[in-house]
């Protein structure tokens, strides 16, 4: 087995970071939300930590989004399905959810197309189902067409936070914010506008985005 790469404090501080924001929002942050958070002066500073850490091997980066930041290794984020389920680790059942039928609970059993076997250690939380992403309105998030969502059932969000929600009859992934007046569901791709929610509205969270498995590692 090969050692891991030798980081300084700030690049395992950085490291951190991602793994963090990853864990407790579904996407990675932006070099912005990384110089902010550590003090830096700008964004390039971020990226040049970033870069560093790209060349170690330790995250990968994606071009042409701003949270273009993929762990790789051990990551969550990177692991393809034919290897996350290995003799001797906890497993879970995840079943993967299709169309979602007007009104009906998304985890009916109608719903369930299939049932993928993964590592329960792939993920910070243990999800309870997969939802096949649809559309691009998330890819500066990372979250592209074809890729499969781990969610958590939950009805509870804080702001920022990815969400699958319901509304009226619609199941829709974005990144959620609550107001005073109003709720917010905000897509990650500029080609895509703000969902505002009005009182009153058929509105419910599905559950939280707690990990991501990449379409390309399906085929």
């Amino acid at each position: 087995m090969m050692d891991s790469p030798k980081l300084t404090a700030r690049q395992q501080q950085i490291l951190q970071l991602v793994q963090n924001a990853i864990s407790r929002t579904g996407a990675p942050p932006t070099r912005a939300e990384i110089a902010a958070e550590l003090g830096f002066k700008s964004a390039n500073a971020a990226e040049e930590h970033l870069q560093a850490l790209a060349r170690k091997g330790v995250i990968e980066l994606v071009s042409g989004t701003s949270r273009g930041i993929r762990l790789k290794g051990g990551s969550r984020q990177s692991a393809p399905v034919h290897q996350m389920t290995l003799p001797g680790l906890a497993q879970l059942a995840l079943p993967l959810i299709g169309r979602v039928a007007a009104g009906s609970p998304i985890l009916a059993q109608e719903h369930v197309d299939q049932t993928y076997h993964l590592e329960s250690s792939l993920f910070a939380q243990k999800p309870d189902y997969l939802l096949r992403v649809r559309g691009m309105s998330m890819r500066d998030a990372g979250i592209m067409d074809g890729d499969l969502l781990a969610v958590l059932s939950t009805r509870e969000a804080r702001n920022g936070q990815i969400v699958v929600a319901r509304l009226g009859d619609d199941v829709t992934v974005k990144r959620f914010h609550r107001n005073q007046n109003q709720i917010e569901l905000h897509a990650e791709n500029p080609d895509y506008p703000t969902i505002v929610v009005e009182p009153g509205e058929p509105f419910e969270i599905e559950g939280l985005a707690v990990g991501l498995i990449r379409n390309s590692m399906l085929m």
